[in-house]
Order: structure tokens, then sequence, then C-alpha cells
């Protein structure tokens, strides 16, 4: 295959070595994702190679949208019939664990997943059964239990360490080994995966699959996929990969996929969590053929701060890192004063000089492409990174006292934000903390009070609530339909928020954070005794929360607001800013001195116990290494700043990395100001977001595009269901009925309580409602068995992945039910519907009329009718034929929300009025309306 962008030398060979084990060294700003996109538009072209055979790893989610929209850009122009490309597994390692599990093991079906925040809930509700107050620690040679609440992250981690890496365990104390098995029988019993507990169960299925002398069906299946499919395998940062990690690239390449790594040495970031730089140092050296190639080219930033990048990378031992030097190619200009390293008396004068610059950066000219025409720069073009967030109290003053508008990447400090503090005082009220008009003191601070002033009424819900006697059922007392009722009768919602437009989004992304914080806490706590769930709500919001979240990333929504970003270091990542200060360089705190007190390893872990444990440690040479990260941020303006805490000694001195700068001939130490020249309009630039919607979320987007917005932008959550698992069993049931008709096996009526037993999981339903759900999923089944059971042997499909391209960068994603043929002849999709109500018809139609499109870019081929199979007894079925029309005009609807998505434009003009018994969140649409 040919391409018609330029390509430097060493971009060129990337993209064409198909054949040996290929190590890509990309250096940062070198254009890695598009020469990857290339690469695999290259392989696709190969014969008889198909997108199935291609599996590529990323890192997060948001690198494989813009991989997979990359892909889909340049496939499609090169080869404009190719179908299949949904079958190209693009994402990260755990994703593909996930799927793999739930693909060949029907037991796995029902699991759900603990987020980080969700299982340290689990470990802390189930504290004795998950092993954390039996497992031990070691400190100054004293063996010691482990407390809840106090000692639960370290045994979070520990639970990682144990699993993850090589650990020697003849070396670990009993109690912890004795623990960790604790832990993992508890997660099975609940139907419970972790980030860890999948990739360790995915990667054992792997190896029996490979090594086992025999082989049950599923792990038959599971060899001949990896032996006939998987042929090349790519994973892109590469140096982030831990010991687990590689072992499953290991076994996926077992059978002779090429292997194409991608990384840099220099960037690696997360060896505190156990990432293993030497994966990256050693490739050349365990795998046999490797061809290194170097991206050694930087596009993105000037001269300057690539010299100041490679000086820094240059301060690590050589032992430690490959030899590679980063070359400027960029079109920016290095002039003098672009690069600052300032000391200033004080944090307050250091953070009143970072805000001046910024409101001075305002409209400089600034080109982002060679060959563009320049614009102004604007508030989003100002990045401030921290080696922690807890240090930027004094800029977050500084610029809500000049109204320069900020956000803060991630959840870091948001519980310090007037509005949840206003949100954890409701509950504190309920519990008698504060009083009345201590709690509307709270939301006067927060400025929430809407002009129509319904307080007596909305705490009269508060006081209705706190009445834990008024019903048996412990379902009634639900957090989260508690909060939406308040706000209800508040009369908040977006367009009474007191405020401007600006102000009132701002608000509203708080406000559902909160509800997800809710139900982040539900998913563990429903089933409690009310008034305990209640008072060990208001314990986390308090004691737990605000450390929970700092350490979790969640940046909302499909636009980014033109605002100045605070982040730390490590979720500056694979992005970049026209202009980035990187302030308080003291001594201790960047690079960041090692904590003290209880520590995974070597105090619950032995240090001997774990291969280059060490690493797990806070160190200098990673620390440099994130400091290489912070400087290669920036593309034309670098200022790094320090001012001495005078009041710690600790932290007075200046830090290494600032004075390493303040030698460099790139960098100034006097602030000779802007260059005088005419300023432009402030222009946020303009970038198209990758949209990626489910069709699940498809739902809301065609009904209800604000709907969609307060869902999955704003973050609000509807209150949990107690009923919440039942059609997801009933689809699962049926998941497994198809596909044992694929391999042959098909069940019969005798097998419906073992099926149903197997999938059927309502962790929230109160016994007589769980076996209510369960009398109703056998009925539910032996009436499929009456109308379908023949049918089983036409399966072609089942739960089939498709993605649908909408438009470039619009991708609509998700299963098909089933594929099936018909006596007629004709192909059907179809849809299950678990009870009558579970969505309107129209909507269903218009959803399948997508997955008919779906499956023509799948296979090439044009189903024939859709279906809709109702599993309720009075339920109605449809069968349909596919409308070219209708699919041509719900295509062009979902490509016009998503251009209104990017403009950050969401209306609301259904009528909700019917809705409203079962749906709580309809009452905040009227906020979409003005």
């Amino acid at each position: 295959m040919t391409t018609t962008l330029m390509f430097t030398p060493a971009q060129q060979d990337a993209i064409s070595e198909l054949g040996q084990p290929l190590q890509l060294i990309a250096c940062a700003g070198s254009g890695k994702t598009e020469v990857l996109a290339q690469r695999i538009a290259n392989i696709l072209a190969q014969p008889e190679v198909r997108p199935a055979n291609v599996i590529a790893f990323t890192f997060t989610e948001k690198a494989a949208a813009e991989l997979k929209e990359r892909i889909h850009r340049t496939v499609t122009a090169a080869i404009p019939d190719i179908v299949g490309l949904a079958e190209m597994y693009v994402g990260t390692m755990h994703g593909y664990c996930l799927d793999m599990l739930q693909t060949y093991i029907p037991e796995t079906f029902k699991y759900s997943v603990l987020t980080d925040i969700t299982q340290q809930l689990f470990i802390d509700r189930e504290s004795n059964r998950s092993g954390l107050t039996s497992c031990t620690k070691t400190v100054g040679g004293s063996v010691q239990t482990l407390r809840r609440y106090t000692d639960t992250r370290y045994y979070k981690a520990a639970l990682s360490v144990l699993q993850e890496d090589a650990v020697k365990f003849s070396r670990v104390p009993e109690a912890v080994t004795a623990a960790l098995g604790m832990y993992r029988d508890l997660l099975h019993q609940r139907s419970y995966f972790d980030y860890t507990s999948m990739m360790v169960d995915a990667v054992d299925f792997l190896e029996r699959s490979q090594s086992a002398g025999t082989l049950g069906t599923a792990e038959q299946a599971l060899r001949d996929h990896v032996a006939n499919d998987v042929k090349y395998v790519i994973v892109d940062e590469y140096q982030d990969v831990n010991p687990i990690q590689e072992r499953l690239v290991q076994h996926l390449v077992h059978f002779g996929a090429n292997l194409c790594v991608v990384g840099d040495d220099d960037q690696t970031i997360y060896q505190w969590r156990g990432s293993e730089v030497a994966n990256i140092i050693t490739f050349a050296g365990r795998y046999a053929g490797v061809r290194t190639i170097e991206l050694a080219d930087n596009f993105r930033s000037s001269e300057g701060i690539v010299k100041l990048g490679r000086s820094v990378a240059e301060r690590l031992d050589s032992a430690e890192r490959l030899t590679k030097k980063m070359l400027y190619a960029s079109h920016q200009k290095w002039e003098r004063g672009d690069m600052l390293a300032l000391q200033f008396e004080d944090s307050r004068e250091e953070a009143e000089w970072i805000a001046d610059r910024i409101a001075e950066l305002q409209g400089m000219p600034f080109v982002d492409r060679p060959g563009g025409e320049p614009r102004g720069l604007s508030w989003s073009d100002c990045a401030v990174l921290f080696r922690s967030v807890r240090d930027a109290d004094e800029l977050v003053a500084e610029l809500k006292r000049r109204e320069i508008p900020f956000i803060i990447k991630g959840l870091a400090r948001l519980f310090d934000a007037p509005e949840i503090v206003a949100c954890a005082g409701l509950f504190r009220y309920m519990m008698g903390e504060i009083s009345r008009p201590e709690l509307r003191q709270l939301w006067d601070a927060a400025r929430l009070v809407p002009a129509s002033e319904n307080w007596t009424s909305a705490v009269r819900v508060l006081d209705v609530g706190a009445d834990f006697t008024a019903s048996e059922r412990w379902g009634v007392y639900n957090i989260q339909r508690l909060f939406l009722r308040f706000l209800e009768a508040l009369d908040l919602r977006e367009d009474t928020i007191p405020g401007g437009a600006r102000r009132r989004e701002l608000v509203m992304f708080q406000l559902g954070k909160f509800s997800q914080v809710i139900s982040d806490f539900e998913t563990i706590h429903f089933s409690s005794r009310p008034q305990s769930k209640y008072q060990a709500f208001v314990g986390f919001l308090t004691f737990q929360a605000p450390g929970v979240y700092e350490e979790s990333d969640e940046d909302a929504g499909y636009v980014a607001p033109d605002a100045v970003v605070i982040s730390t270091v490590h979720r500056s990542k694979g992005l970049q800013w026209p202009a980035v200060f990187v302030p308080y360089m003291r001594a201790n705190r960047f690079p960041m001195k090692a904590p003290g007190g209880t520590q995974t390893i070597p105090h619950i872990v032995p240090l001997e116990a774990v291969p280059n444990g060490d690493r797990y440690k806070t160190n200098r040479s990673d620390e440099t290494r994130l400091f290489y990260v912070a400087i290669t941020r920036a593309q034309k303006y670098l200022y790094v700043t320090y001012a001495p805490d005078m009041s710690n000694k600790l932290y007075k001195k200046p830090s290494d990395f600032y004075l390493h700068c303040t030698a460099s001939v790139w960098m100034s130490t006097t602030d000779e100001g802007l260059p005088d020249v005419a300023r432009l309009e402030p222009t946020p630039k303009h970038e198209t977001p990758n949209i990626a919607i489910s069709f699940s979320e498809l739902k809301y987007l065609i009904e209800c595009p604000y709907q969609f917005k307060l869902r999955f932008m704003y973050g609000f959550n509807p209150p949990i269901h107690e009923a919440l698992g039942y059609g997801k069993g009933l689809h699962d049931v049926l998941a497994e009925m198809h596909k044992r008709a694929l391999a042959g096996d098909v069940p019969t009526k005798a097998d419906i309580d073992s099926l149903v037993d197997r999938h059927l999981h309502t962790p929230y339903a109160y016994p007589a409602l769980r076996d209510q759900l369960r009398a109703s999923a056998v009925k539910a089944i032996d009436r499929y068995f009456d109308r379908h059971g023949d049918d089983l042997t036409r399966t072609i499909h089942s739960e089939k992945v498709i993605e649908v391209e909408i438009s470039p960068g619009v991708t609509v994603n998700g299963r098909i039910d089933l594929i099936k043929s018909l006596e007629t002849g004709e192909t059907a999709i179809v849809d299950f519907k678990s009870t009558e109500d579970s969505q309107a018809q129209a909507v269903t139609k218009d959803q399948l009329s997508i997955y008919a499109l779906g499956y023509q870019q799948l296979t090439g081929d044009n189903a024939d009718r859709i279906q809709i199979l109702n599993l309720d007894d009075h339920g109605k079925s449809t069968n349909d034929p596919v409308n070219a029309a209708l699919v041509s005009a719900i295509k062009a609807k979902v490509d016009a929300v998503a251009v209104d998505i990017r403009a950050n434009q969401f209306g609301c003009g259904h009528d909700h009025s019917s809705e409203s018994a079962y749906d709580d969140l309809v009452w905040l649409t009227k906020g979409g309306s003005s």
C-alpha cells in the first residue's frame, strides 16, 4: 500500500515493516498515532488479512478512540470496500480480557466490574470476608493486622501486586496469601471482576488453552481463535506494561503472530503501580529477530523545549534507558523569552504571576499546523501542571479572584467544591450533624438556591427521608432518589441555577459528579440497613471519599470548555498545550520525597518477594521521567517556577529540576515580557472530538439529546432499581443457548433451571422479589423454547459486536442480540425485550435500523428483516422489513446530533409527561428547554 502523506524515512520504515517483530521507540511528539494507523492500513491491504486478525492495545480508552478514528479514516480511504472493521480489537488490555472471558465462559456473563472506587467500598464493607482485617503488615519488626478504612488503600494495592507481578509467594507471609484467597473467593461469590482479576483470569485461561493436555470446549475454542485468527498484535505505551500484561502479550503471539510494540522508556511514569521499564529496554533481547526503529523527530515543540527535554532525559543512568536523541522537527520557532525559569518570594506571588501571564497570553498569535493561519491564544491553550494538585490552592484562589475560568482534570479536590460541600450537607443534616439554618448557609454559600425559593418544601423531603421507621423495605430508602427529589422540590435545574450560562453548566457538572458518588456508594451499600447506610454514607463523604476520588480520573463530556487546565503531570500524558506552566518546583515536592508511614511494599508484601520491587517506591529516576513528560507537553511557551515555603524547612530549597532549567541556555531567568505584537481575537483551538455512542446511549440521542447530556456528560445517574439484573440475565441465558447451538450443542427445556441459575443475578432484590424474578425468568425461557426453540439451529451470530461509522469520528457500537436465518430464506436481526414496557418499539426499530447498517459494514451482506422478540407473556413482538429509507434517516439524525454535541448544543423538544413514573431524571430535562 502506498501513502499520500509525507512521512520521514523512519516513519515509512515503521509503516512498511510487517514481517519482523518491531520495536518502535517513539519520542514525545513523534506522530506515532498516525504511523500506527498507516501501519494497520498496510496490514489490512495484505492478501487474506482480515480486520479480525489484528489486535491493537492502547493505554486508555481515549487513546483507543483516537487511534480507532485514524484507522477508520486511513483504511476506508485506502480500501473503500473493506468490511469487518468492528472485528478488529482496538482498546485497553483490561477491556480485551473482559471480552475474552465473557465470550468463552458463560459463568462470567453476569459478572460486573468494580472500579477502583467501588472496589475500595466493597473491601471496606466486607472487611472480614474480603481478607482486609486478617491481612498483616510488618512495621518496625512488629506484626499487626490491617485496619478498616485506614489501611484499605494499601491492601488494595497489595492485592494488585500479588496478582499482577511475578511474586515469590514463598517469601510472602501466610496471612497475606490467605487474605488474597479470601478476597478472590468473595469476588466470585458476588459475581464481580476488578481490574486485576479480569486480567488474571484471562491470562490463566489463555495459559490453560496453550499448555493443558486435555482441553475443555471453551479452552479449545480459545486456542483455535488465537492460533487461527490472531495474526498481528500491536501494543502502544509499551513502557507502561506490567508483568501480567506482558504475559498476556506473550500468549497472544504464542502461535507466531507478528508483534509490534511502541513506547518511550523516558516516559515510563507508572512504575509505582507496577509497570516495568525493563520490558521495553530488554525487548530486543527477549524476542528473536527484532527490528528497532527510532521515531526521534518531535513535530510538537520548539527547538528550545526539545533540547531542554532531551537534557532532562539524559540525566537518567544510561543503564536505565535506551540510547536515543529526540530531534527538533516542528514548525514552532523558539524565541528568547518563550521559556522562563523564575523564582518568587512565596507561593502567592508565584500564583499572581502565573495568572498575570495567562491573561497576557490571551490573543497572542499562534499557528497550530505548518502553513496554517494564526489564531489568538485562549484560556484552554494554557495548562498548569503540578506534581500533586494539592499544591494548587494559591493558584485556584487567584484564578477565582480574577474570574479566570479553569478546570481541574479528574476528580481531585472534588470535595472542596462549595457545591459538593452543600450536597454532602444534605445528608449531614439528615443524620443530625448540622441544623437547618447551617444547611441553608451551605447552600447559600454555594449559590444553589433558585429564585423560586422552594427551600421549605425541599427540606421536607429530607425530613421525610430521615424517618427510617416508615417502611420495612430497605430499598425504599434510596439515596439517589432522595437526592433527585430534593433537587426537584427545590426546582434546581440548569435553567434555574443562579448565574450565567458558563456557571450553570459547571454547577451541573458538579451535581452530576455527586450523583455518580452516590451511585458508587449504593452499588455496594444498597442493601444495608437504612439508617446505617445513611450514616455510612456521611462517614464516607467526610473521611474516605476525598482521598479515594483524588486517585480517580474522570473527565466527562465530549466538549472541553474554554478554560485553563489544572492537572497533575500524570494526567497530562498524551496531551499538549501551546503554553505550559510547571510551578511549585520545591525540593522534596518535585522530585517528590518518598512517603513515610505504612506502604504496600515492604510492609505488606516483602521487598524480597517482588522482582525489582524498588520500582514501586518513589525514586529519582521515575521523578526525572515525570519531569520530562511535563516539559514535553509544551509546544512554544514553558514556564518553570519556584517559591520557597519558609514555614517548612523541607520545602525551602529549589528543586534540582528547577536548577537544571536555570542552567539551560534556552531558558531565561528574568521575565522580559511577551513580544510586542498585535493581538488577535482569543479563539480556542477547534478540535473535532471522537464521539463513540453505545446503542443504549443512542436511545437518548434519538429521543432527547438533553437527557443524553444529563446522563452521559453531566453524569447524573438514575436510582438503582431492585429488579436490576433481570433483563440482562434473560439476555445472557439466550446468548448461551444460541452460542451452544452454534457449537452443535443445542440446549433443551431440561436445561432451563440450570441456565437461569447460572445467569440470573439480581443483587439488589429482596428475597421475595428475587424468588419472583427467578420464576418469571423460568417462564420466559420456557415460552421462548415453545415459540422459537426450533430456530436455535438457525443461529448465524449471537451477541455479535458491531460498530457503525455514521460519519468521520462518529461511531455507534454495541452487540446485536441475535442474527438468524428464517425458514423463508431471509436473514433477520433480532432484539430481545425482557418486558413489555422496557422501551418504546419505535425507538427499538430506530436502533435496529442502525444494527442493520452495522451488519452490512461488518459482513458486506444486507439483512432482510428486523425483529423484536418480547419475552414478556403480554408483550408484542414485531417482524418488519429493513427499510433503507429509515436507515438513511436515522443515520442522518445521529450525524446531526453529533454535530450538536461537538457544538455543546443539546435541545429538549421531547414530551416527557408520560415518563415521570419510571424515569427519575425526566424533570431535569426542563432545564434543556430554554
